[in-house]
């Protein structure tokens, strides 16, 4: 019977590489990729990219299994590499550039990949400590002859299924990185969330300006190339190559975080833009002001999505739901999506309408679990559902009411900042005895990090507050800087009867005590 289940297995196990393949054999000549300075290649140079690329990982010793680290900026060749993976079954750790060195070797000392990947623009990085001696490939102009000059890998396809093909690191909450491996099958099933959901088909072109070791560019460069759609890799935040792919193609998502809307508006204004049409367009409505998502649907004659994932789950569980164009007053009650089962817990039992309880979902587009969390993995995975930690509330209506975050998370700009990680280094300094980080709404971002520090020599307030920047800036990616470090009388600092800092309690201060409510 265990061999029967093991055979069934396989049979039913596919591969994101073989329905890349069949996509090409089946409209070679459509196009795949697109990059801002006018490069194009259709599925079959695409294709013949990445079987030349597989011999090259496998002549270079990877396996299945076996990890290639990546740190890029958004290029052609990381969707390449991406799928060269999955040919020859190995794992992408798409490394976030924006953490700080120490960050960067936290997170390739977890994952031990026996190759990295470095662009040019980030050729300093192999000085450090955790890639020193490991074997590099520069995506240079060599990087060009040698997959010109490469023979392609014709064998079968090594990976596929619950093999994993891609790391995402997520902040964690003490503060350390965590991993979260996605499967081909995870890949696949959200390739099809986009096609049910919002009716993306291979007419239809994904802007991936978005980092790649972010979701919101991987699951959609991925899942495009396996409906025969098209991807156009985009160098970041970019008004003006965003607005004329918006004329001159049909796209599939347009990704809009806070922090790039308002800029984003302000650019197009006024100039009249014809668009060629777009499935989806948004994302995180609850951070972003209602009037900009009122001007934006009205100038882009596009709903807006109510969005509600992660990383972890992809769009699911609760993403259905759109905010309608042109409107003053719209609820961001969400709306449960396709392909998922959603909850509400408390105590370990489900709850009842209209009572706070953290969303646990499960469906196949969730992920395999973090790498080398054995601990955690059970603990979020306890009975067979992913616990997200978010706390919501089901309405009478059977939408979804978003709550709080269970675990005390920042959202700036697309990012997740835990407080933990910049208290931390905070707490480095000998004169500090209280550092407590928290929210603040940010006109920009729709959230940023604030500090508040209580310390033991008050004359020394203005050197101590430097060092802490200076701290911050060493140890710490940008976008967790604090924007503020603001200083109180550790008595000051609101405590539970355990003694544990309320942090709801010092977000009031900001605005009692320290007249502070929204930042620019």
């Amino acid at each position: 019977m265990k061999k029967d289940n093991i055979l069934v297995s396989k049979a039913a196990s596919l591969s994101v590489a073989e329905l890349f393949e069949t996509q090409a054999k089946n409209n070679p000549k459509a196009l795949a990729l697109i990059n801002a300075k006018g490069k194009k290649y259709n599925y079959n140079e695409t294709l013949n990219r990445i079987l030349k690329l597989s011999k090259i990982f496998i002549n270079k010793g990877i396996r299945p299994k076996n990890r290639i680290a990546i740190i890029s900026e958004n290029r052609m060749e990381f969707v390449e590499i991406e799928m060269a993976c999955a040919k020859v079954g190995a794992v992408l750790v798409a490394i976030n550039w924006r953490l700080s060195d120490n960050e960067i070797n936290y997170c390739i000392n977890l994952v031990k990949p026996k190759l990295i990947v470095l662009s040019p623009r980030f050729k300093s990085k192999n000085k450090l400590s955790s890639i020193k001696n490991k074997k590099l490939i520069s995506l240079n102009l060599s990087f060009e002859k040698l997959v010109t000059n490469s023979e392609p890998y014709l064998g079968k396809s090594l990976g596929g299924g619950e093999d994993i093909l891609v790391i995402l690191f997520t902040s964690g909450t003490t503060g350390y990185p965590k991993g979260a491996k996605i499967s081909h099958r995870a890949f696949i099933y959200r390739a099809l969330y986009f096609v049910f959901e919002y009716n993306v088909d291979k007419k239809d072109t994904f802007p991936a300006w978005a980092p790649m070791f972010h979701m919101a560019s991987t699951d959609l460069s991925i899942g495009s190339l396996l409906i025969g759609g098209s991807v156009a890799i985009v160098d970041g935040f970019d008004s003006t190559l965003l607005m004329n792919l918006i004329k001159k193609y049909k796209l599939s998502w347009l990704v809009l975080m806070p922090g790039m809307l308002e800029e984003f508006i302000n650019f197009i204004d006024g100039k009249k833009i014809q668009v060629k049409g777009i499935k989806a367009m948004g994302a995180m409505a609850d951070l972003i002001p209602k009037n900009q998502i009122k001007t934006i649907t009205s100038l882009l004659d596009t709903p807006y999505l109510n969005s509600f994932g992660s990383t972890e789950t992809g769009m699911p569980p609760a993403s259905k739901g759109i905010i309608e164009k042109n409107k003053n007053n719209f609820s961001l009650s969400k709306v449960q999506s396709s392909f998922c089962e959603v909850k509400l817990v408390r105590n370990n039992k489900e709850v009842g309408y209209e009572k706070p309880g953290e969303c646990a979902v499960r469906g196949p587009t969730l992920f395999s679990g973090y790498w080398d969390a054995e601990e955690t993995n059970l603990k979020d995975f306890r009975g067979g559902w992913f616990h997200m930690g978010d706390m919501m509330k089901r309405t009478r209506e059977d939408t979804l009411d978003f709550v709080d975050r269970k675990k005390y998370l920042i959202k700036s700009g697309g990012e997740n900042i835990y407080p933990a990680e910049i208290e931390r280094v905070m707490l480095r300094h000998e004169l500090i005895t209280e550092a407590v980080v928290v929210r603040i709404k940010s006109k920009k971002w729709g959230e940023s990090p604030i500090a508040i520090i209580s310390i033991s020599q008050k004359d020394k307030e203005k050197i101590i507050i430097e060092d802490l920047k200076k701290s911050c800036r060493k140890y710490l990616a940008g976008y967790k800087q604090p924007v503020e470090i603001l200083v109180i009388k550790e008595t000051d600092i609101p405590r539970s009867t355990t003694g544990k800092v309320q942090r709801h309690l010092v977000e009031k201060m900001l605005k009692s005590f320290f007249n502070l409510e929204t930042i620019n």
